[in-house]
């Protein structure tokens, strides 16, 4: 191998002995640094999810025999719409009623996403600042006692994000709904015991989100039912959704149950109250898949028209993590072991697994139901799972049908697209590497490029490289964009490839600050990454 003088000689001698076509300036348009917005590579990929619905059938009913759920309904959002929906069972054991889609489950704890999104139209309503100790707008949180002198004030941020201090409360929580606004108030004013120190862990709070929903109610002047019908239901066509169960028909009402002693045990309807915020609605599948495609709706950001509620930008500030809430390894039935990490968003659970990087979701669950929705913002696609069995499970079933979708090859990622610029500057290095020209590489190369790295010394590199590779080098294969100003491609050669990457600087007009040229290995593939599966 020739040492480094020799080859930055030989690099000064072929820039000085080779020149490319007269150079044509970039058009102004092709210098442009705003991308499209992110796109699904597959065009068919609707109808193959279609293909794995009926085996997400069999998969829904088998999971309902096997844990003896009475009822349940589910469904299947893709693109903003409600691709498959399904009820199997019976809404009232006693009658033997059948459910059908329409049919009305309580959805307990995913009733907080509808709070959060809430608090997020008063914030950005300028109502409420989310960073400001929440007793401004719940009065009887200033005597709270806190834990040690130095604990922070709580914050509306801190009880969106489950990270008040307040104790884990999930047995409690749930017979809390009939609770009346001076219960709530007087449980206040006595005190409320702290488990953490505000704005330090991460800790489930049924409490927390009923104070979210009492700022809801001072903030705005009306009940916090009245408010989520009027501001957030109706919006939306959500005209089955409430949080009173005798609003609901009865010929469309699911009555919950419990298993005891091998016999189905109805459970009493529990009321709105002052907790209604943390847990009391009430939905169907058609409603609750509305809710889901708002939410996915938030992705990818764009412009155009928003929603009738909330801002996309605010949408996608709930979905993800507010919190973390750590990492955590299981393993399956099958013996396949998987890493998730992830936290708390507003009213959403954020998690991130070996398969999916991001994945929002949140359960619910009380005396007599057991709630499911979960949806992959990347890929457009969600699930919703409804049963009126108490903690029905879905989780599992859930990870079940996310497979079967993954087996049609239609269960895809959006990808980024390129800016203009990045796609000029693609044209520019690739010119670059097939044949070193110094004036083209100083209207490429951002200011730090030849300070980094000499040119001489690049040129020298990168003709190193294309020599060992054969020469006659030529971009082969798709352009892997990771982001509107960052990307790879591939040049294949003679006798070898070489992998090319460009990150362009935060300059207008975008130029080249990081470029790195790689030999590629035999079988070697551009943007694989490493999984977190043995």
């Amino acid at each position: 191998m020739r040492p480094l003088s020799a080859l930055v000689q030989a690099a000064a001698t072929l820039a000085a002995t080779f020149t490319l076509a007269p150079f044509v300036a970039v058009p102004l348009a092709a210098q442009s640094s705003l991308a499209p917005p992110a796109a699904f590579p597959v065009p068919d990929r609707v109808a193959r999810l279609t293909r794995a619905l009926p085996r997400i059938d069999s998969a829904m009913q088998a999971f309902a025999e096997r844990n003896r759920v009475p009822g349940i309904a589910y469904g299947v959002i893709v693109d903003g719409q409600l691709l498959h929906v399904q009820a199997v069972g019976v809404r009232d054991v006693a009658r033997s009623a059948p459910l059908d889609t329409s049919s009305v489950f309580r959805i307990a704890s995913m009733t907080k996403s509808f709070t959060a999104l809430a608090i997020l139209q008063l914030r950005d309503a300028g109502r409420i600042a989310l960073d400001e100790p929440a007793e401004r707008y719940v009065p009887e949180l200033a005597g709270l006692r806190y834990p040690v002198s130095d604990a922070p004030r709580i914050t509306v941020r801190h009880l969106l994000t489950h990270s008040a201090g307040f104790p884990e409360d999930n047995p409690w929580g749930d017979q809390q709904l009939a609770a009346t606004d001076e219960d709530l108030a007087h449980m206040l004013r006595t005190g409320v015991p702290f488990s953490n120190v505000p704005g330090v862990a991460y800790e489930y709070s049924n409490l927390g989100f009923a104070l979210l929903g009492r700022i809801v109610q001072n903030v705005s002047g009306m009940r916090y039912a009245q408010y989520i019908r009027e501001r957030v239901l109706q919006p939306l066509g959500m005209t089955s959704t409430t949080m009173e169960a005798r609003d609901v028909p009865e010929r469309r009402l699911a009555h919950g149950y419990r298993v005891q002693d091998g016999a189905w045990l109805e459970e009493p309807p529990l009321p709105d109250g002052s907790f209604g915020a943390m847990g009391g609605m009430l939905t169907s599948a058609a409603d609750l898949s509305r809710w889901v495609a708002l939410m996915l709706d938030a992705w990818p950001p764009r412009g155009g028209a928003e929603s009738p509620v909330l801002r996309r930008s605010s949408l996608r500030e709930m979905q993800q993590v507010g919190r973390m809430r750590g990492t955590s390894v299981t393993r399956a039935a099958s013996g396949d072991v998987a890493l998730n990490a992830g936290g708390y968003g507003y009213g959403l659970g954020i998690t991130q697994s070996c398969q999916f990087g991001h994945v929002v979701a949140h359960s619910g669950g009380l005396p007599g139901f057991g709630s499911l929705m979960r949806w992959l913002p990347d890929y457009g696609v969600g699930i919703i799972a409804l049963g009126n069995r108490t903690y029905t499970g879905w989780s599992g079933v859930v990870d079940d049908a996310f497979a079967l979708l993954a087996e049609t090859g239609g269960l895809v990622a959006r990808v980024p697209q390129p800016a203009p610029v990045l796609l000029a500057m693609r044209d520019h290095v690739t010119q670059l590497v097939q044949q070193w020209d110094q004036p083209l590489a100083d209207r490429t190369a951002a200011m730090n490029l030849f300070l980094d790295e000499p040119a001489p010394r690049r040129a020298a590199a990168i003709g190193a490289l294309r020599d060992a590779a054969g020469g006659q080098c030529r971009n082969d294969g798709p352009f892997v964009v990771e982001n509107a100003l960052r990307g790879q491609w591939r040049m294949q050669c003679a006798t070898g490839a070489l992998r090319v990457g460009i990150t362009l600087a935060p300059t207008e007009p975008a130029r080249v600050q990081q470029l790195t040229v790689t030999a590629m290995r035999p079988g070697e593939v551009l943007g694989a990454v490493a999984t977190c599966r043995p």
